[in-house]
């Protein structure tokens, strides 16, 4: 009965720290620890939702992957919603601070689209949340569907 808690609650945790972790450490990397902490306190508001988001569709995933609460027989698109927005959330993230990277990384090309994602840093943001929030009513369809179809169906009579 404790692990049907303690494993989404783990996912929820890794999960966010996973996805802050590397938003920090980019910055950090890029510009150092003053630079990092004084953006996170600037895109606090993205950015702090878009972590627990991100834990929430760790935690739900895990519901549906380890079958905790009700016995579905598959996750449908559950995974592929989780690494698509993963993914997006990330890229967000980093929009804000990709600039930092082609100082110390040169790389040909990647400057243009340094200042593509910096430019549009706020809107990929809100593409992060937004992605978040549809993965996580994707898994929460899901959920809901199984549990309906485990309630027993009334019969009609008829007359």
């Amino acid at each position: 009965m404790v692990k049907r808690f303690l494993i989404p609650l783990s996912a929820f945790l890794l999960g966010s720290a996973f996805i802050a972790s590397f938003y920090i450490g980019i910055l950090t990397w890029a510009q150092g620890w003053n630079y990092a902490s004084s953006q996170f306190t600037r895109d606090r508001w993205y950015v702090i939702p878009i972590i627990v988001g991100f834990g929430v569709q760790a935690a739900l995933y895990t519901i549906l992957r380890f079958r905790l609460f009700i016995p579905i027989p598959s996750t449908g698109h559950a995974g592929s919603m989780m690494g698509a927005s993963g993914g997006t959330s990330a890229t967000a993230m980093v929009a804000c601070c990709i600039h930092h990277v082609t100082d110390v990384l040169p790389i040909l090309g990647l400057s243009a689209a340094a200042s593509f994602l910096t430019r549009y840093q706020r809107p990929f943001m809100l593409v992060g949340l937004a992605m978040n929030l549809i993965g996580i009513g994707v898994m929460l369809f899901v959920l809901y569907r199984e549990r309906q179809k485990l309630k027993p169906q009334p019969v009609l009579e008829t007359i």
